[in-house]
């Protein structure tokens, strides 16, 4: 999708930071967490953050 807005990059980092156990390898449930622990109004968003973060996570970026 190309080059990710900083405020992407970064909810997905504190994201991990704070609930990086409950996050998988999946997009699909990585969508459902993120609608759980946060309060991203946004489809567009959420899906963006929510891949993001599954990204990190098959790459282990995180950590």
């Amino acid at each position: 999708m190309g080059i990710k807005p900083s405020y992407i990059k970064t909810l997905s980092e504190e994201l991990l930071a704070k609930h990086g156990k409950k996050f998988s390898k999946d997009f699909e449930e990585n969508k459902q967490i993120v609608s759980e622990v946060t309060v991203i109004e946004s489809k567009r968003v959420r899906n963006r953050v929510a891949g993001n973060i599954t990204r990190r996570v098959n790459r282990k970026k995180y950590r």
